[in-house]
């Protein structure tokens, strides 16, 4: 590609600035190749003309586009360079405050100097299974990263944490081990993870300063090995150190300080237990005033003594060795403080009781003397002497100085030895995951020895990080097929050769400390003589002849001054002053520091050192021989060799690189410096990563999101059904040279820049696209606007006109009104004279015919009355002769149909006695028969409530007919008054007169008074009004009064109803947190109760090789105490108290020796369950061949007996028909002799026909049972074994043999015979008469049999229909057969027919009577047979296992014994044994199977029968049966969810019939509260004898827990789902497009086979939704499941939206709204919009919301915050930091905005949490819910086989 095509006008560059080392600036002209500059602007509108270079004519950067800056990977980037990644960080830094980024394989992090809330607990299981690419970049990713590769990989990881001191490379190492002590877990209860943890405070205090660039700095380097088992949980950790920095012990420079450990100690010297430390503050010490910053702002150092300390109690560091090491420390400031004077030039003195001194020999155990004269004073040896010489001041205060550093180095790595011993741990590691926290490079104004060996192990791991880097891009290309040619890359060998090979740096400086006289000038002498001319990276500074210079990688030139470095190699220390240490006999712990060497070694078995590992001050304790060995061994040696050790760890794992990065120098929160930025990235490695990216493809597309981005680049012919074929030949037409790019397997792999110039394109015919639609839309909106202008012309032009027409109307309206109006007037006047003469002759007209008409009117009316009285009369003496006679009729009609009615009814009775046998035959119409007797019934209740009318109606017309009557006497009366008082009119008039008189009179006296009340009215007026004007002041005044009242009234109403709605409300989030509080006890007491049970079961594992009878589990007891709600809080307590004494006296010496046997034991029950194997194996070979012999010898016996069972079977039926013949024909016989006295001969044939038949019902009932037997023990063959097989046939033919007693039968008939012929004779006569009879009833005996064989059929056909089309049937076909038998009666005699209905009838209402008899002894028989097959089967069990179960025996098509037995109401109970309670418990609870219960039968059936249990044990106040059975129930259903706990069928099925159970408690407990709805029956049914509502409390506590192990379950399932769901699937496709993406790739937003969807979702919920309604859960409970699940949706998804910046786009909240509609669509599917779950989404859809409102104005700000109440400040903020444009055509969030939204929200009072907590669960209520089901109906499959229970 050209430049001129890259390098256009509008292209931004960037070009080198010395302020901000990149600036960018614009093309304002087009580059054309030849031009020697470019015309540039830059962004504060300068324009500037950039010059090129003349030699290499090199371009500028270009820079990329907009919607790839803040990209998480800068191998996203487009163009791959310095300043595009320096932009990229700086953006994310500043902007977005995103302080990870990552760089291919690398993790960048910023130092943000201030503390963010980016690391809590709910972080780190967002992370957690999670792959690195789907979140943002977070140390956590990384760590998820390690841990999942070496669970997947089975290989060792590392993490590389490196960076400038103050660049958080402690922190970041710190919460690494924090995710993996979190997510892991330890495989015992010695919380491995803790004591990890608690390590980092140790070393913190003792290995960390505060320097001018960091207040935290580490000043060693360490390697932490964190080992994991099989189970891939932590079970100890190793740690290993690097050069610690002991010269600050005994110097610091200005603004730094010594070690964290010594200013803690003098903070914290006022405590008791430090006084005999005689420590005071520190600036009264000089190794701690020496920087002149003793305190650091924002640090407690007497807090940060109190967290070390419980650091080491946690790691085993008792109290007295802890007191011992601060000893140790105080003893070292006191050292520092001793005043060494000169005694002369060559000599030096300590004055005598110098206090510092003497603490110090205290503190530590030795004499002043001998100490005194030391540290003064050195013994030389030579070959034949010894002498003591004398030391200077100076070299004396260094001796001093070498003794500190040497104690100091002593207790470090007595600490780290004790440290790793601590986290040490006998079970065998599997894999570890390694943290190494080291120095990167150091560079000050004077560089020495510890800052050459830091960045010596700099290029040491520089160089192995290349090599990684370069082969995992080979590995990649390789992988895709990709052409590979060769990257080069920097090669640090020769700077490591340089220090390092034979004759280099550290080998000269070896050498040079071997020489007597050797010093630092002679070494640099020889450095510039071997390495000056002969190495290009070594050089020698002009101005200095003791300093050289190194050139390590990325051009950064140290250098380093010379003095110093022999000492510091050396590292010499006076062995006198040891000597005198270690002869301390009050110090055990100084004595153990200065040990030989071969007892100190590390824990690990390696070399010994500084940590365990690395060893850089060592001085022999005693020998010459010893020290001269030892002195071989420099410091230099020593870090080269752990060096190259770490260096070989590292190359055998899988590493994983953070780098940390430092932005400003002045410890400034959220302060970007690109100087110092870059050179740190210069540094660290990360521009090399990109280099090398940059050389070959960084940027690689799958061909899938290829295609989804550049579609519209595509034209419609361009795409096939191929799409990666479809890609290929795009894009070669976009892209001409083919070297841009390569095609791989699943990916297209393109060159530096190729992203940026595709997405030019896109952008390009996107924005031609958007012209046209704007072209189109202002084409459309300019028409809209002159329509609508043309619209309202004409509407002005129509208004016009019409007002011009409307006044020419009503002038022309108001000429022709006037001309009316004169035409009307002239007609009224005309009209009122006729109308006056016309109303003059209708008025006479009207009073003469009125005259007329009203005598007219007065005749006809009086006629009328007349015939209106003989009418009424003469109906009723015609109504009351007829219904006397209606009354003879019908009494006539009764007494000659009751007649005729009893002749039938002797009929009918003697024709149903003699086909009383079909009847029984004919079971199925009794149903039939009962519907139409209901039928009959319903009408007869109708009939009678018609009659009931009908007499009321009468009943009413009789009053009525009496009212009128009584009313026309009443008007008779009254005409007569009229009459008399006619006479009294003129003794009136009389009256009159006189009374007129009196009126003249009195109106004169009325006159005179009329006068006199005027002028009082007068007078009471004007009082009156007076009156009135007050009352009107006074009304006004009450009114003002009661308006006031009213108004302070209602304020009161109003701020009482307030403050009760408030309270109300505070009393409702009380309950709940106190409900939830409750429950989280509830959930750490199941916690601690599953611990408890594992330790007891730990510790019984371990008595297993015990003799000895061994106890079961005390929680099995039968004699354990009751179970009540302050038990449980007991059992907390001892459970809790019992754990902890558990752990806190197993040693590990116990342990190993448990965990051995625990191995031996396993292997042996393996070997024997192995050898039972074996032997199952070759018994069930020799059982089979046993099995097939005897099946062969039993056929034989079977088949015989079956024989011998049909033959008396058939001569028992012959018998019973001949009985039955007999017995006929003599009642017949007794019929026709009844009116005889009877013959003794009929009453003995009598009587012994009925012994005959009780003694047949007897034989029949025997062979009934002989009948099951044998059936049973047919069954049982196929499970007897060899003994069973042996006895069976001897016990089968003793039961068989009864058989032979029917014999008697015969010989009773023959008896019977023999009688017979004796009365034949008599009979003879009587059976003649009787002939015609017979032959009669032998015809309707025949119609009876033909009947009986429709019969037959008609229930045959319905046996075969379903059991609602049964009684249709058999009803049809009834009305059928009557009807046809009507309509027959009809056609021959209509009198007959009607006589016929009667009889049918009747016959019907006899039947009915009858079937219900036999259906009384029908279930009279049942209950009998079911007492005698229980008996025959108690006779049979010692005989058969495989007895048939009464239940299976009630099923078999048996003919019911005539054996007489009272009916039996049951109380809905069951009765058990209690040798029996372990089996119900297991077939009702343990071996229950949830799938077939909840599908076959009625829900919570296991709960109704452990109540019905349960009441029966109350019925017989038996209290130890009942504790027992509420205790098994209670251990049985945590037991089947401890085993299956992940099962959500099985928890969904306990958990409803945990409810239903606790329900039934409540419903039958005879609590009034609960009773209201209960039946009368169901209060029959109440507990009697014990109150058990604390067992309700422990009931419910269990549902409780049930519940949250369904909500847990139930998030294990839909975890996956979720975010793949919600977030990465576009329900919606083509919405939002797919952004170029990075070396960590996220997971595809198209869906794959395996991917989730929102469908998916669904579905599970759907899923949970019908499985919780099969198992009759109940509805309150079922709401607030799914409130949970909806929570658990919401706050996932919103979790990974404020994790993943990909996610935070216009188009992404577009999607999230759409899922939200179609899960609330959901909810209005399964009626449970009201339960409260889509409030839980409010967050969620608030979040949406704010990715696609405007986001730019003040008034933008004001409706995000009115509209985000559910969002926290936090996340709001979250979310506009990440928002992220898809396209270029949309903005970015400014930074004023946020500040203006942060600013809005301040006033907030919220939790400062960024994530909401998805493992919080919603306190769980369950309302009463009581059950209509009635105990005594319910039935118990036999597949539950339960056959035990007996029901009461």
């Amino acid at each position: 590609m050209a430049a001129s095509e890259l390098y256009t006008k509008r292209a931004r560059v960037w070009i080198p600035d010395a302020e901000e080392v990149w600036k960018s600036a614009e093309l304002t002209k087009d580059f054309k190749n030849g031009d020697a500059s470019l015309q540039l602007m830059l962004e504060d509108g300068t324009s500037i003309e950039h010059k090129l270079d003349p030699k290499t004519k090199n371009l500028p950067y270009l820079r990329n586009p907009d919607i790839l800056v803040g990209e998480n990977d800068l191998t996203a980037l487009s163009y791959l360079h310095e300043p595009a990644v320096l932009h990229n960080l700086k953006v994310r830094f500043i902007d977005s405050k995103l302080i990870y980024t990552y760089c291919g394989i690398v993790l960048v992090a910023i130092n943000p100097y201030e503390t963010l809330g980016i690391y809590g607990t709910d972080i780190i299981n967002a992370y957690s299974g999670q792959n690195m690419g789907d979140m943002d970049p977070h140390i956590f990713a990384v760590a998820e990263e390690a841990y999942k590769q070496m669970a997947r990989d089975e290989r060792n990881q590392s993490i590389i944490v490196s960076g400038e001191s103050g660049a958080g490379k402690t922190v970041s190492a710190k919460y690494a081990m924090r995710y993996f002590a979190t997510v892991s877990g330890s495989t015992s209860e010695a919380n491995v993870e803790q004591k990890v943890l608690a390590s980092n405070p140790i070393m913190e205090a003792i290995g960390n300063a505060k320097t001018t660039r960091n207040d935290n700095s580490s000043r060693f380097g360490k390697y932490i090995e964190i080992g994991f088992d099989t189970r891939y949980r932590i079970i100890g950790a190793n740690m290993r150190t690097y050069l610690l920095e002991k010269s600050r012990v005994v110097f610091q420079a200005d603004e730094e300080r010594n070690y964290h450990i010594f200013y803690q100690l003098c903070a914290s010297s006022h405590l008791p237990e430090f006084k005999t430390l005689k420590l005071s503050s520190a600036n009264d010490f000089l190794y701690t005033r020496q920087g002149r910053s003793p305190v650091i702002h924002g640090v407690d150092d007497t807090k940060e003594l109190s967290t070390t300390r419980n650091a080491f109690t946690l790691l085993g560091i008792n109290e007295s060795y802890q007191m011992g090491l601060f000893q140790v420390l105080a003893a070292i400031l006191h050292l520092g403080n001793v005043e060494i004077k000169d005694k002369d030039s060559d000599s030096s003195l300590i004055p005598p009781n110098n206090r510092h001194l003497t603490a110090f020999c205290e503190l530590v155990g030795v004499t002043y003397q001998d100490m005194s004269q030391w540290l003064c004073h050195r013994k030389l040896k030579t070959a034949t002497e010894t002498y003591i010489k004398t030391l200077p001041r100076l070299q004396a205060t260094n001796a001093r100085d070498a003794l500190a550093k040497h104690i100091y180095a002593k207790l470090f790595n007595w600490i780290v030895e004790h440290v790793n011993k601590a986290l040490i741990t006998n079970i065998k590691q599997h894999s570890f995951i390694g943290v190494l926290d080291i120095y990167g490079f150091e560079t000050f104004e004077i560089n020495s020895f510890e800052q050459f060996c830091i960045n010596y192990a700099n290029e040491k791991l520089q160089q192995q990080f290349n090599m990684h880097v370069f082969k995992l891009e080979q590995e990649e290309y390789m992988k895709e097929q990709i052409p590979w040619t060769l990257i080069d890359f920097y090669d640090n060998q020769p700077c490591i050769n340089l220090i390092e090979a034979k004759m280099g740096i550290l080998d000269l400086l070896d050498e040079e400390c071997k020489m007597p006289k050797g010093s630092d000038d002679s070494w640099a002498q020889k450095l510039y003589n071997t390495h000056l001319k002969t190495c290009s990276l070594f050089e020698k500074p002009r101005m200095s002849n003791r300093a050289f210079i190194i050139q390590h990688f990325a051009d950064k030139q140290v250098e380093y001054q010379c003095e110093g470095f022999l000492e510091k190699n050396k590292d010499t220390v006076n062995e006198d002053q040891i000597n005198v240490l270690k002869a301390s006999k009050k110090f055990d712990l100084l004595v153990e520091l200065f040990q030989d060497e071969e007892k100190t070694t590390s824990p690990t078995g390696q070399v010994p050192g500084t940590g365990g590992r690395t060893r850089l001050s060592i001085k022999p304790d005693k020998g010459r021989d010893k020290s001269s060995k030892e002195h071989k061994k420099t410091v230099g040696c020593q870090f080269r060799n752990s060096l190259q050790m770490l260096m070989d760890t590292l190359n055998a794992t899988t590493p994983h690189y953070v780098r940390c990065i430092k932005p400003n120098d002045f410890k400034l929160a959220f302060s970007f410096d690109p100087k110092r930025a870059v050179q740190q990235l210069r540094a660290c490695g990360v521009l090399e990563t990109i280099r090398i990216s940059a050389a070959g493809f960084p940027s690689r597309w799958t061909y899938q999101e290829f295609f989804s981005r550049y579609r519209v680049l595509m034209k419609q012919k361009d795409v096939l059904s191929d799409k990666k074929l479809t890609c290929r030949n795009v894009l070669e037409k976009l892209v001409q040279d083919q070297d841009k790019y390569q095609f791989g397997k699943t990916k297209i792999f393109f060159r530096a820049g190729q992203v940026a110039y595709l997405e030019k394109l896109r952008a390009d015919k996107l924005r031609v696209a958007c012209i046209r639609i704007q072209k189109t839309i202002r084409c459309w909106l300019a028409r809209k606007k002159y329509l609508r202008k043309r619209s309202a012309a004409i509407t002005i032009q129509r208004f016009t006109r019409g007002y011009q027409a409307r006044c020419l109307a009503k002038f022309m309206r108001r000429t022709q009104a006037a001309t009316i109006i004169q035409k009307y007037q002239r007609m009224c006047m005309e009209r009122k004279r006729y109308r006056q003469k016309q109303a003059a002759a209708l008025v006479m007209q009207t009073i003469l015919r009125a005259y007329m008409a009203r005598q007219k009117y007065q005749g006809l009316l009086r006629e009328h009355n007349a015939v209106i009285i003989q009418k009424r009369v003469r109906g009723w003496l015609a109504r009351c002769w007829y219904k006397r006679c209606l009354v003879s009729l019908v009494y006539l009609q009764c007494c000659f149909r009751r007649m005729k009615a009893r002749r039938e009814l002797k009929k009918l009775k003697i024709e149903a006695r003699s086909v009383e046998h079909f009847k029984k035959l004919n079971k199925g119409m009794e149903n039939k028969i009962m519907q139409l007797q209901r039928r009959i019934d319903e009408q007869t209740k109708d009939n009678r409530s018609i009659n009931e009318k009908l007499v009321s109606l009468e009943t009413s017309s009789t009053a009525e007919r009496e009212r009128m009557r009584g009313e026309l006497s009443r008007l008779r009366g009254v005409e007569e008054d009229a009459k008399n008082k006619g006479n009294q009119v003129t003794s009136l008039l009389e009256q009159l007169e006189k009374l007129k008189k009196e009126l003249s009179s009195t109106q004169k006296e009325k006159k005179t008074i009329e006068d006199w009340a005027q002028t009082y009215r007068d007078e009471m007026e004007k009082m009156v009004s007076e009156l009135k004007d007050q009352n009107c002041s006074l009304k006004k005044e009450k009114d003002d009064l009661n308006r006031l009242i009213q108004e302070q009234s209602q304020q009161m109403t109003e701020k009482m109803a307030r403050a009760i709605v408030e309270k109300t409300q505070q009393l409702e989030t009380d309950l709940n947190e106190e409900r939830s509080r409750y429950q989280n006890l509830l959930t750490e007491h199941l916690r601690l109760e599953e611990k408890y049970d594992d330790l007891k079961e730990a510790m019984v594992s371990s008595n297993v090789s015990k003799p000895g009878h061994r106890r079961t589990d005390s929680t099995h007891s039968s004699n354990e105490s009751e179970y009540t709600y302050n038990s449980e809080y007991a059992e907390l307590e001892e459970g809790s108290r019992a754990a902890e004494d558990v752990t806190r006296g197993m040693d590990t010496s116990l342990t190993l020796k448990l965990q051995k046997r625990l191995t031996e034991l396993e292997q042996e029950k393996q070997s024997l369950r192995n050898e039972l194997e074996n032997r199952e194996d070759q018994f069930q070979r020799a059982r089979a061949r046993d099995d097939v012999e005897f099946k062969k010898a039993r056929g034989a016996e079977l088949e015989y007996e079956s024989l011998k069972r049909q033959e008396l079977e058939s001569e028992n039926k012959k018998l019973k028909h001949d009985l039955a013949e007999i017995r006929r024909s003599l009642l017949g016989n007794a019929a026709t002799g009844a009116g005889a006295p009877g013959s003794p001969a009929y009453k003995v044939v009598l009587e012994q026909l009925n012994a005959s038949c009780e003694e047949l019902e007897v034989r029949k009932e025997e062979v009934l049972i002989l009948r099951s037997q044998l059936v049973s023990q047919k069954e049982a063959l196929h499970h007897k074994d060899e003994k069973e097989t042996m006895t069976e046939p001897s016990t089968y033919v003793e039961d068989v043999s009864k058989l032979k007693d029917a014999g008697e039968l015969k010989q009773a008939y023959i008896g019977l015979k023999d009688t017979n012929r004796l009365l034949e004779h008599q009979l003879q006569t009587q059976r003649r008469s009787y002939d015609s009879e017979v032959e009669s009833l032998r015809g309707e005996l025949q119609n009876v049999k033909e009947e009986n064989n429709r019969q037959q059929q008609l229930l045959a056909q319905n046996l075969q229909l379903p059991p609602e089309a049964r009684i249709e049937a058999s009803l049809q076909h009834e009305i059928t057969r009557l009807t046809n038998e009507n309509l027959e009666l009809l056609a021959e005699d209509p009198t007959a027919s009607r006589e016929a209905r009667v009889i049918i009838l009747r016959r019907m209402v006899d039947l009915m009577e009858q079937l219900e008899k036999q259906d009384r002894t029908i279930r009279k028989l049942k209950k009998q047979l079911k007492v005698y097959s229980k008996r025959i089967g108690e006779m049979g069990a010692g005989q058969t296992e495989g007895q048939t179960s009464p239940g299976q025996m009630v099923d078999e098509p048996i003919h019911p014994v005539n054996i007489p037995r009272r009916e039996k109401d049951f109380q809905g109970m069951l009765e058990y044994k209690k040798e029996d309670e372990l089996k119900l418990v297991k077939n009702l609870i343990l071996e229950l199977k949830p799938r077939g219960v909840a599908v076959n039968l009625i829900p919570g059936l296991p709960a109704y029968i452990l109540f019905m249990c349960l009441r029966h044990a109350d019925y017989v106040n038996d209290d130890q049966k009942v504790r027992t059975l509420l205790t098994s129930t209670i251990n049985s259903i945590k037991k089947i969810l401890k085993k299956r706990g992940d099962d959500f069928e099985t928890v969904s099925f306990w958990l409803s019939n945990t409810c239903r159970f606790l329900h039934c408690l409540k419903q039958y407990s005879g609590d009034e509260a609960f009773m209201k709805h209960n039946t009368q029956r169901q209060n029959e049914h109440t507990l009697s004898n014990f109150d058990l509502a604390e067992y309700r409390q422990v009931i419910s506590d269990l549902a409780i827990q049930i519940y949250q192990q369904l909500i847990k379950c139930m998030e294990n399932i839909l975890q996956p789902m979720i975010v793949s769901g919600m977030l990465e699937h576009e329900t919606i496709q083509g919405v939002s497009g797919v952004k170029p993406t990075g070396l960590r790739k996220r997971t595809s937003s198209i869906a794959d086979e395996g991917t989730y969807t929102l469908d998916s979702i669904l579905r599970q919920l759907s899923a949970f939704h019908s499985t919780m309604c099969q198992h009759g859960t109940d509805p309150e409970l079922i709401k607030q499941v799914v409130k949970q699940q909806f929570y658990i949706i919401g706050a996932v998804t919103l979790n990974n939206l404020l994790l993943r910046k990909d996610m935070c786009s216009w188009s992404k909240g577009m999607q999230i709204r759409y899922n939200v509609s179609q899960l609330e669509e959901w909810l209005r599917d399964k009626g449970l919009m009201i339960c409260g779950a889509k409030e839980t989404l409010e967050p969620l859809i608030q979040a949406a919301q704010l990715l696609q409102v405007k986001k730019k104005t003040d008034e933008d700000a004001e409706a995000i915050c009115s509209m985000c109440l559910a969002l926290t400040t936090a996340q709001i903020v979250k979310v506009l930091n990440l928002y992220t444009p898809v396209n270029e055509f949309e903005e970015r969030v400014s930074v004023a905005f946020i500040r203006t939204i942060q600013t809005r929200l301040r006033d907030r009072c919220e939790s400062p949490q960024l994530l909401m907590d998805t493992k919080m669960i919603y306190p769980v209520t369950f309302p009463f819910n009581p059950s209509s089901l009635a105990l005594e109906t319910i039935q118990i499959p036999s597949s539950l086989n339960l056959s035990f229970l007996t029901r009461v």
